[in-house]
């Protein structure tokens, strides 16, 4: 497979940016509504999206949901916290040579691992060279304290991690979180998967704020995203 076809398999589609008028746009809109919702008896600002599966549609999420609630002027970083195979940098076509990784080891500076966007508000946070510890890197220290240093320093902070029954990963960054959106996907989820993938968030503290249902067929033949 030529180097092309990797970046074009993973990247994924930025539909609230470069189709803001589609009628999928109106289900990431309203999960950015339910986390505002949410946040009205507790603070929400970092918010981990994960799935119990791999081709669930997570990075898909992760990214049109930081672009809504950039579009309504909020602050937001989109962190790539999928150590083992990221895909943020394809889909906004930016270097990955320096991101979270390069952050954790010390080896360079938060603000020179950041990177703007060509959309508004939004900034990205790559997941850097992929390491040979990726689960022993999120669950440091450093990782923690990066967490709660980044909450002050945006509106919102979304974290991309791996799905949750291949790894510990979710568990971990889930565990530091205010809060976590399952992506399920509709013929394709087992249900014993998703109840599985509810019982490891559980398991690990975080607080689940509720599940996007990817796949479903609307009344015009269009997919699209529901929160449940």
């Amino acid at each position: 497979m030529s180097r092309k076809d990797v970046k074009e398999k993973r990247a994924v589609n930025l539909i609230s940016h470069n189709y803001p008028n589609l009628p999928v746009n109106e289900q990431y809109r309203l999960i950015r509504y339910n986390i505002m919702f949410s946040s009205v008896d507790q603070e929400i600002k970092s918010i981990v999206v994960t799935s119990p599966e791999s081709a669930d549609g997570k990075s898909t999420t992760a990214a049109n949901l930081a672009i809504v609630l950039a579009q309504q002027g909020s602050d937001i970083l989109l962190v790539d916290a999928d150590l083992r195979k990221p895909s943020i940098h394809y889909s906004f076509n930016i270097s990955n040579s320096v991101g979270l990784t390069s952050v954790l080891t010390k080896e360079s500076k938060l603000d020179s691992a950041l990177n703007k966007t060509h959309v508004p508000n939004l900034t990205i946070l790559t997941s850097g060279p992929i390491p040979p510890n990726p689960t022993d890197l999120l669950n440091s220290k450093t990782m923690e304290v990066l967490m709660e240093d980044l909450k002050t320093k945006f509106d919102y902070v979304i974290y991309d991690t791996p799905p949750i029954l291949a790894v510990t990963d979710p568990q971990i960054v889930a565990n530091k979180s205010d809060g976590i959106i399952l992506v399920v996907t509709s013929g394709k989820t087992h249900k014993d998967s998703a109840v599985k993938a509810k019982e490891l968030l559980d398991n690990a503290n975080g607080q689940l704020l509720g599940v996007v249902l990817n796949g479903v067929e609307g009344h015009k033949n269009e997919y699209y995203y529901q929160y449940i």
